[in-house]
């Protein structure tokens, strides 16, 4: 029993300090020093040894100039038994508060020499002289301890402050001894360095990163380094000369993993480097051992070419089908089934060869396939019918994979696609009911043209025309567009925006012809529909969406930085809640010049 009552006074107590001390840190935040001094000397007084309270009391006393109070406890507390070093630096701060230099340098090596003595005192010295921004001293501490034995604290926070101080050299140096030393730090490492590194190789740093890698590469040649490469060429968007870091790598490695190889040439066809993306394909389709990804980058390879072809250009792309498909003669359907479902797409949507593109699907779904290539099969087959305007066959397929396998990604998809069908019908009100559901669906992606398409509806159904006219020859320009006939689809936006000037579908009707435009690459036109939203009163709610687009055409398309750069700012000041917010503050910065930290 007296234990319990030992223990629940010292727990009242504990909390009583608790509270005080968190009063009293209020009061200093808010440069109420003298009521923050009154409570921290309470403190003080009943518990001596208590030393994140004596550095707060040692502070304020520093604030309200108090140098000589602070100097008494700070002698008091380092003449006891249990030393504390981190309080040399502090005394050394208060002399030099008082322009006593020569003081503040004598305490400040009183703190280093117990570095010396006992390493395990460093980062507690180091981060008090880094608090102090003292940072010349924390470089002495850290490296003092580090010759002692390595530790990758003290290596990491070297770094930093080399870092800080603009000795990029030094910094890189240390973050690859530590890499050399613990390989397991690599990725921890990389995000460091993202501060420094940026998309312009003529940058300071990725410039002095660069030499250093290939210099310690030459010296000591590690697949470490190649990696390193690999990642600084990728930020520059370099990818040809990541993929030879690549190569090397998998050519060096026991283990054979092409996945890195395989990101790469996305990333490379992202950016609309096709050449590199192509080099890298063709690389792993020849070096690929195991015969799904293979497979896997042959696919990519031929929709590379799908998509940034003319229809002069199909009969050679059939032909390398053909090929394709007489090389991986012996695959089992599930390995070739990525490239036969790809090829139907190509046959409908690229050839329009719907007849015998339905006959390859019917087939597929005759064949031994598993539930999840069924619902792909069954998708694309919807996909066509919708093609074809038969919506309610179409809609039965849609329905029969949201029960073949329920709640996944491909199943909401399926339910959008229901969705989409519905609009196209024009109706409208069932279209609503699905996208609703779809409010909180896995993919972002879907989730979000769910609440376009939402959004689209509901406002467009809030007017005074009861029958939805607007409405429905909206849905029939976007149908048109999906069935590649942009003339015709172009010609009833066009309708929709003579008859409906200052009415809600205007700004949609706008946005809708301004992608199918910039999908024609007619620039100019585009441009003019986009800036057509804009002056549109009160502000349209794709004003973001449309000073991003208008951005990355003009950079991208035109190589016009400067009115990239206006259309980016926009997004910055006047739409800072905009999804777009984070990639335009990031892309505004670089055409800018900014170094990105």
């Amino acid at each position: 029993m007296r234990f319990l009552v030992t223990l629940l006074f010292f727990f009242i107590v504990s909390v009583g300090f608790s509270q005080s001390s968190a009063l009293a840190n209020n009061y200093f935040d808010q440069g109420e020093y003298e009521k923050a001094k009154a409570i921290y000397q309470k403190i003080y007084d009943k518990n001596p040894r208590d030393v994140r309270n004596i550095k707060q009391l040692v502070a304020t006393y520093q604030e309200l100039q108090e140098y000589q109070a602070a100097e008494k406890i700070l002698l008091k507390e380092l003449k006891g038994n249990v030393i504390y070093p981190n309080l040399w630096i502090d005394l050394g701060y208060n002399y030099q508060l008082q322009n006593k230099s020569d003081k503040a340098e004598e305490n400040y090596q009183e703190a280093i020499a117990t570095v010396k003595k006992t390493t395990a005192y460093a980062y507690a010295v180091g981060r008090s002289f880094q608090q102090y921004n003292l940072l010349d001293e924390a470089i002495i501490t850290y490296e003092t301890a580090l010759k002692d034995k390595s530790n990758a604290n003290f290596s990491v926070e070297l770094a930093r402050i080399y870092g800080e101080k603009g000795k990029l050299d030094k910094m890189f140096e240390s973050y690859l001894k530590l890499i050399e030393e613990e390989p397991k730090y690599l990725y921890a490492i990389k995000r460091n360095l993202a501060e420094f590194v940026n998309e312009d190789k003529d940058n300071e740093a990725n410039q002095i990163l660069r030499k250093t890698l290939l210099l310690k590469n030459q010296q000591k040649p590690d697949v470490m380094y190649n990696a390193l490469l690999s990642w600084l060429f990728t930020q520059q968007k370099e990818y040809q000369k990541a993929f030879v870091q690549e190569r090397a790598i998998y050519v060096r490695s026991p283990q054979k993993n092409m996945r890195p190889m395989f990101e790469l040439a996305n990333l490379a066809e992202e950016e609309n480097q096709l050449d590199a993306a192509r080099e890298i394909f063709d690389y792993l389709i020849e070096n690929e051992e195991i015969l799904s990804r293979k497979v896997e980058a042959q696919a990519a390879l031929l929709q590379l070419e799908i998509d940034h072809s003319t229809p002069k250009e199909y009969k050679n792309i059939d032909e390398k089908f053909q090929r394709v498909f007489t090389e991986f003669a012996q695959a089992t359907p599930t390995e070739i089934f990525p490239i036969q479902l790809q090829y139907v797409k190509f046959l409908a949507f690229q050839q329009d060869d719907k007849t015998s593109a339905l006959a390859k699907l019917e087939a597929l779904l005759n064949s031994r396939i598993n539930r999840y290539e069924e619902a792909q099969t069954k998708l694309v087959k919807a996909d066509i019918l919708v093609l074809q305007e038969q919506f309610n066959q179409a809609l039965i397929y849609y329905s029969q994979i949201q029960k073949l396998l329920q709640n996944s990604v491909i199943a909401q998809e399926a339910t959008f696609k229901i969705a989409k069908t519905s609009f196209y019908k024009g109706d409208f009100d069932w279209a609503k009911t699905q996208l609703k559901v779809l409010k909180t669906a896995t993919s972002k992606l879907i989730a979000n043209d769910a609440l376009q398409l939402h959004l689209l509806i509901n406002d467009n159904m809030q007017g005074i025309d009861s029958t939805h006219t607007a409405l429905k020859q909206f849905a029939k320009a976007d149908l048109l567009a999906y069935q590649n006939k942009e003339v015709e689809a172009l010609a009833i936006l066009d309708k929709i925006l003579a008859e409906n000037k200052g009415l809600s579908v205007e700004d949609d009707a706008l946005f809708r012809k301004s992608k199918i435009l910039l999908e024609q690459k007619n620039f100019e036109a585009a441009i003019e529909s986009l800036n057509a939203i804009l002056s549109i009163t009160p502000p349209s709610i794709y004003a973001a969406r449309t000073y991003f687009l208008l951005a990355k055409t003009y950079e991208e398309e035109l190589n016009d930085p400067e009115n990239a750069k206006n259309n980016y700012e926009k997004i910055i000041f006047e739409h800072e809640d905009s999804i777009y917010y984070n990639e335009a503050r990031k892309k505004y910065r670089q055409l800018r010049g900014d170094a990105i930290h």
